[in-house]
Order: C-alpha cells, then sequence, then structure tokens
C-alpha cells in the first residue's frame, strides 16, 4: 500500500509517499481501507519535531480517518467487511489502510461523506471531552472558545449550542459571519479586542491556542469558572495560578472513543454537528496541504482524499 511518511523532521518537502506492507488486523482490531483522512495541527506540530506525537522518524501522519471496513480480527462482532466507517487513530492515517481498535470506532452517519467524516473525529472528540465531560456545560452557561473558526473550534461552537450555552467566540473579523452561521451568539475579533480587557462572567474557557491565551482567560471566567486547555504544547498557566484568580484548570489529553464518537455521529446525522472543510487534496499531495494550513488561520479542516492503486 502507499503511505505518506517522513524520514526527518522538516518542512512539508519531508512528506514523501512510500511503499509499506498492508497491516494485518490484531485481536479487537479493524483493518479499514482509508477513503480519506483529516489534516490536523498535531500532524504538523510533529512534521517538524516540535511535539512528540508520534516520537522520532520514521513515521507516518494521520489522526483522522474515514473508510470502509476491509477485514477484522478476532474477537470482532460490531463490525464486518464493507461498513463504513470513521474514527480518531493513534498515526497512520496517511494511508491506503489502518489498523483501528474496534471500540474506536464509530459507523459513519450516510448522510455525511466520506471527506467530511475524515474532518470530525479528533474534533468532535476534543469538543465533547472538554465541553461536556470536563465542563459540563448546560443551558444558560456562557463559553468562551478561542480559535474557534478552527478544527476544533469550529465543532465546539455547534456542541456548546447544542447544550444550549451562550457562547463568545474569538477569531478574525472576516471570520465572524462563518462563525454566526454555527451559531455563535457574541463573535469577537483577537486582533481588535483585547477579550481578557471586556469578556467577563465566563463559566467555561476552552483555549485552543496555547501561550498567553491560558492566562488571559483566566480574567474572564467568573469564579469558580472553569478554563480548559486544549493544546499540545504552551499550556501556559498552572493549577496554582488559576486557583488563585478563583478559578479551574483541567487541561483535556483527547483519547480516542468510538462511543462517543457515535453520539456525534448521531448529531450529525441530525444535521446538527456540521464539519466543515476548508480544502480537498490528494493524499500525495500531503505536503501542499501542510502549506495550505500552515499559511494562515482555516476554516475547519483540510482533508486529504485516498484512492488505493492496489488491491
Amino acid at each position: 500500500m502507499r503511505v505518506i511518511s517522513q524520514r526527518r523532521f522538516g518542512g512539508p518537502e519531508v512528506l514523501e509517499v512510500m511503499e509499506a506492507a498492508r497491516p494485518v488486523p490484531g485481536a479487537g482490531e479493524v483493518l479499514v481501507r482509508v477513503h480519506a483522512a483529516g489534516v490536523n495541527p498535531a500532524d504538523r506540530l510533529a512534521r517538524c519535531g516540535e511535539a512528540p506525537v508520534f516520537g522520532d522518524p520514521p513515521f507516518t501522519l494521520g489522526l483522522d480517518v474515514s473508510g470502509v471496513v476491509a477485514e477484522t480480527g478476532a474477537d470482532v462482532t460490531l463490525y464486518r467487511p464493507g461498513d463504513e466507517v470513521f474514527a480518531m487513530v493513534p498515526g497512520g492515517g496517511y494511508a491506503e489502510y489502518v489498523t483501528v481498535r474496534a471500540d474506536a470506532l464509530a459507523p459513519k452517519p450516510a448522510s455525511v461523506d466520506h471527506v467530511h467524516a475524515a474532518a470530525a473525529p479528533r474534533a468532535c472528540l476534543t469538543a465533547w471531552q472538554a465541553l461536556v465531560g470536563l465542563g459540563r456545560v448546560g443551558p444558560g452557561h456562557r463559553v468562551l472558545i478561542h480559535a474557534a473558526a478552527g478544527g476544533v473550534g469550529h465543532i465546539a461552537v455547534q456542541l456548546a449550542k447544542v447544550q444550549g450555552a451562550y457562547v463568545i467566540a474569538t477569531a478574525r473579523t472576516e471570520l465572524h459571519g462563518f462563525l454566526r452561521d454555527l451559531g455563535v451568539d457574541e463573535p469577537l475579533d483577537h486582533t481588535r479586542t483585547d477579550f481578557a480587557l471586556t469578556v467577563r462572567h465566563v463559566d467555561i474557557a476552552l483555549d485552543l491556542v496555547g501561550g498567553d491565551y491560558g492566562p488571559r482567560s483566566l480574567a474572564t471566567l467568573r469564579p469558580g469558572g472553569l478554563l480548559v486547555p486544549a493544546v499540545l504544547t504552551g499550556l501556559g498557566v498552572t493549577p496554582e495560578e488559576a486557583a488563585a484568580r478563583a478559578a479551574r484548570l483541567r487541561p483535556v489529553v483527547v483519547r480516542p472513543s468510538g462511543t462517543t464518537l457515535g453520539k456525534a455521529a448521531a448529531l450529525m446525522a441530525a444535521g446538527r454537528l456540521r464539519p466543515h472543510v476548508s480544502a480537498v487534496l490528494p493524499l500525495e499531495e500531503a505536503g501542499k496541504a501542510h502549506e495550505i494550513a500552515a499559511a494562515g488561520p482555516t476554516q475547519g479542516r483540510i482533508v486529504l482524499t485516498v484512492q488505493p492503486v492496489w488491491t
């Protein structure tokens, strides 16, 4: 099979089309023929060595996939060949085939194509585990979401609205129309307005940026409010600093969950969660996809499509 791998850390140019042996599913695993793979910020950080997501090269990037079950391992009873599925995987998604633990899979909604399904897994799981799992977001809560037009952010906005929250979102002015279409109540341009000086009485702040966004977000929280960073680097704030501002700090480390992804899939099927895809490129142009992502903030996800040449 073809994969996109790299032999060293570096820019998008290190991504190469290579041949690899098709994996064999073990007990409790499923072999998925990948139709589409999402491009995540974590992929780019791993590619250049800024975040140890996959360890040292060589490795194959890719955390989000949508495709069709090709083979099942022992003890797998929920899926069989031909089933359309999507999942967050621990790497290896930029490939024609990938093995996935059966409990990380969820059936792909029939009304959602593979491209849009591939844009969803990590974003849905991050948003769900942050807002529902840690934040217990519900009706009347005021939620602040940073980088709200991005891959995780635009899903988090929709999930917060499904939960009945009032959503304040940071993004550039040109993205405010997109955010309002998703249900944002109060969009803010972080390049023109300092949210740390103007936003108050927030119940949950979701930090998808890192750096100084964490400590600055503490100023927006009500007493007892919760800051949930969902970043790989640059947390920027400690539990002690949060406690000194009468706030709580609960970082989220996203984990695969077919059960949670299944709940998100039901919302997607009902049209209440709509993954947005900003660009679609073939697998062979993974490097170009990374270049586009690095050029500036994108709306939603960039997705790679996979057309097998071997069967």
